[in-house]
């Protein structure tokens, strides 16, 4: 096997290889071949995965330095050297499956990094500086001890798909409704008990996957027209009867009332808040309109983020609500992804909104 690896390493240097494929080699120790002399000056990937590799050289980007992919998937790799920093072209890292405990901050100059995979790992927390790497795009933490996401990781403006599953999670950090690149998230098997209610108000977010959250109750109303995953939640998967409550459950706690195809009469201080979000909604056009009174704060912070908006008539709503489920399977979506047990669910002002809407138009 060291005559066959030395070799591979060879014919790569003198023919000028840009992948290496050193996966399944029974890899204790970094090879040393791949750091003698000048290096592998033109090695762009380098494939590793599947051996018994417990930490990484702290000149690999000396050696190395035009590498744009490392797969070391399925190692022992307990400590990653802060000369991994150095790799100043590399946009892609797969680390899946080790026995990472702790990412060190220089993760963070990684600046062209797209792709990070930590997934299978004994991660506790993640680094800030992960906020810095404003190129990437995939995210997968999933499989760890984590319990919380970083402060910052919402300074990632291009970040599409975030998957964190089976980890500790409490709760979804509010600032990553501002990632309006964000086109899937996955967070299935946390603690969850509650979602941002702006969650999914960017039109890029379509799956929203948070399975098996024993604890999460409701769904923000900007889901809506998303791709839910909420099976072994506090939410019902299926359509209720017609003429039944259409409630998801208890809702989070801002949400005031459940209302359901019965109710008829919607309360004085709904109507009250829309007039008032109508008047104020309509502030800078139209200055003529503003009554000549002054409101509190939190009334005004209320009438700048209402509980989300009707989806049939868009009408914003702040007190009550209408939910309906719509099974996947029943949508002209089904089959898009390969998770199965999703819903959609919608949210709407009113029972004659809630009878007259559908998702066909």
């Amino acid at each position: 096997m060291a005559t066959e690896l030395h070799e591979t390493i060879c014919m790569a240097k003198q023919e000028k290889h840009k992948n290496l494929f050193l996966n399944y080699k029974n890899l204790n120790n970094f090879p040393v071949e791949l750091l003698k002399d000048e290096g592998l000056q033109f090695l762009e990937r380098l494939y590793m995965k599947r051996n018994s590799l417990t930490t990484l050289p702290d000149n690999l980007a000396q050696k190395l330095p035009n590498l744009i992919e490392l797969y070391l998937h399925s190692n022992n790799i307990v400590i990653i050297p802060e000369a991994i920093g150095n790799l100043a072209r590399l946009q892609s890292l797969d680390l899946s499956n080790n026995a990472l405990q702790m990412l060190c901050p220089e993760i963070g100059r990684l600046r062209s990094l797209r792709h990070l995979r930590l997934s299978n790992n004994q991660l506790k927390c993640l680094p800030s500086e992960i906020g810095d790497l404003q190129e990437l795009e995939t995210l997968d933490v999933s499989m760890n001890q984590l319990i919380a996401l970083p402060e910052k990781l919402h300074h990632c403006l291009s970040l599409q798909n975030l998957t964190a599953d089976h980890n500790h999670l409490r709760h979804v950090p509010r600032q990553l409704c501002w990632l309006h690149r964000l086109n899937q998230l996955s967070m299935a098997a946390n603690r969850l008990n509650f979602l941002p209610l702006d969650l999914g108000r960017s039109r890029e977010l379509q799956f929203v996957f948070v399975d098996h959250n024993s604890d999460l109750k409701g769904l923000p109303s900007y889901l809506y027209n998303k791709v839910i995953g909420c099976s072994g939640c506090g939410v019902s998967s299926q359509v209720q009867e017609e003429g039944a409550n259409d409630t998801l459950g208890a809702l989070p706690a801002e949400v005031k009332i459940v209302g359901s195809r019965s109710s008829t009469v919607v309360p004085l201080e709904e109507l009250a808040l829309r007039t008032l979000h109508r008047v104020y909604h309509h502030r800078l056009s139209d200055l003529h309109l503003l009554p000549n009174i002054t409101l509190p704060k939190t009334l005004l912070d209320l009438l700048q983020f209402p509980l989300g908006h009707c989806h049939r008539c868009s009408q914003a709503m702040f007190t009550i609500i209408y939910p309906k489920l719509f099974p996947l399977r029943d949508t002209a979506l089904a089959g898009v992804h390969r998770r199965t047990t999703v819903s959609f669910v919608a949210y709407c002002c009113s029972s004659p909104c809630l009878r007259t809407f559908d998702l066909q138009g």
